[in-house]
């Protein structure tokens, strides 16, 4: 990932480097481009901002991550598929480690710029998902999405610390935290059951109801039409 020789490539390399040293929130595009052997003008070229250098190296990792992964095997469960693309995106950020432990240390001070990156951090997931066979869109797709961005994110945390050999003390907590999330969403999916029946028991008679508010009234009785019982009207 990131191995080529281009004025993108050098600039995001530049600023995970720099991260490391300098930290993110004082870092500035001036020694961002000088690191990188650019121009402000190139670096302006590539990028909009800190944040979008931030977003385009999530998009390398997704891509870094799809071309290791490969066709999910679907005899496999899908909480190990997951697990599996998850933790090959820890791989694949390895050699940068030092930069984010830094760039989410200073990130946690700023909400706002770091709510700037949460798009991003969805597509990620999303992108995380497909990786594991498992649609992401639709109402319960983006449930799913949403959930799992906020399990990443406290797993990205604790696997920036984690020195265990391959990671394993992050593993097992990824497991966990996946396992706890899909009895959650299991249980969230079976009350939407539970009220898509609902809603389905009242439809007919709602429309029912509406048909028998658009028939139109009946006619009023005639003044000179005859008693039923014989009697003229009036006497």
């Amino acid at each position: 990932m990131l191995n080529d020789f281009s004025n993108r490539t050098k600039i995001v390399r530049a600023a995970m480097e720099l991260a490391e040293s300098e930290g993110w929130n004082a870092l500035s595009l001036n020694q961002i481009a000088e690191r990188a052997g650019v121009s402000l003008a190139d670096l302006r070229r590539e990028f909009d901002s800190k944040s979008d250098i931030l977003r385009v190296f999530q998009r390398e990792v997704d891509g870094a991550v799809l071309e290791k992964m490969g066709a999910p095997d679907m005899t496999q469960p899908a909480k190990d598929r997951l697990l599996d693309a998850i933790m090959t995106r820890f791989e694949v950020m390895a050699p940068f480690r030092p930069g984010l432990r830094r760039i989410v240390k200073d990130l946690g001070a700023r909400p706002g710029e770091a709510g700037q990156l949460l798009p991003s951090a969805l597509a990620a997931q999303s992108w995380m998902m497909e990786a594991a066979g498992i649609p992401s869109t639709g109402p319960v797709g983006r449930m799913k999405v949403a959930g799992l961005t906020g399990v990443y994110g406290y797993v990205l945390r604790y696997w920036l610390e984690d020195e265990s050999p391959g990671y394993e003390k992050t593993m097992a907590l990824l497991d966990r935290k996946l396992t706890n999330g899909d009895r959650a969403l299991s249980r969230v999916s079976a009350a939407c059951g539970c009220v898509s029946k609902m809603l389905c028991r009242c439809a007919p008679d709602k429309k029912r109801n509406e048909e028998e508010s658009a028939a139109p009234p009946p006619p009023p009785p005639s003044s000179a039409s005859p008693d039923m019982n014989g009697a003229s009207n009036g006497y």
